[in-house]
């Protein structure tokens, strides 16, 4: 099984017709041979996990049976497709599994998947993924500023975006790390960051969680206009 994540920005004027993707293309995927879990996603603006969403830019995280489903999904549905012509521009990675933990809307999205070691030195992908308690987003919100400008720049990252499901309540990013030793830098040693996750275990701001590493071994076209994979 392999796992797959989709960014698409698309122009002004269809900017109305993306939106309404995400409703329209639930019944597809959910019909789609050999998809065993996806999420369809806005984005913050830039990296950011803030209350302002980039409503022309949105996302697919996925989980497949292998290669050969996620070939098929690629050449023949109407979703990529529909990326390809209306987008501005679409970058699709592949990622293989390398451990994680937690749940999504209350499964293990990654149940069944073997986990692959991570070389020294080779780039990472990072999903994390919370589900905020309805008493606890004030303090979320007042976090994320810092907690993004940190990720800017914290070294080693190659680049971020903030992604999630609803307004508020469902957050998510997915990021690309140079190595392991940098998403360890950002996440445990000292900093924001890491005060902020030793906030939330001990206030208990997350009524769900799921965090998993990937090795991002294929991908096409562009993120910003370029693929940040050719020169990571």
């Amino acid at each position: 099984m392999i796992a797959s994540f989709h960014l698409t920005r698309y122009p002004r004027e269809h900017a109305q017709r993306a939106i309404s993707r995400m409703a329209f293309d639930r019944p597809l995927l959910a019909r789609t041979a050999g998809l065993r879990f996806w999420r369809l996603l806005g984005t913050g603006r830039g990296n950011a996990m803030s209350l302002g969403a980039d409503l022309r830019r949105w996302a697919m995280f996925a989980v497949w049976q292998d290669d050969a489903a996620l070939d098929r999904f690629l050449a023949q549905s109407s979703i990529p497709a529909e990326w390809r012509s209306k987008g501005q521009e679409t970058w699709t990675v592949r990622l293989g599994y390398a451990g994680g933990h937690g749940q999504w809307g209350g499964r293990d999205p990654f149940e069944g998947m073997t986990a692959q070691a991570l070389a020294p030195g080779q780039t990472v992908a990072v999903l994390t993924r919370a589900a905020i308690s309805p008493r606890r987003l004030a303090r979320f919100y007042r976090a994320v500023p810092a907690v993004d400008r940190a990720l800017g720049e914290a070294d080693g990252c190659v680049r971020a975006v903030g992604i999630g499901e609803w307004p508020l309540a469902r957050q998510a990013t997915f990021s690309l790390w140079r190595d392991t030793s940098a998403v360890r830098g950002f996440a445990y040693t000292g900093g924001t960051h890491a005060a902020v996750i030793a906030r939330t275990r001990k206030e208990g701001w997350f009524s769900e969680e799921c965090f998993a590493r990937f090795v991002p071994y294929a991908s096409d076209g562009s993120w910003d206009g370029a693929d940040p994979l050719a020169t990571a």
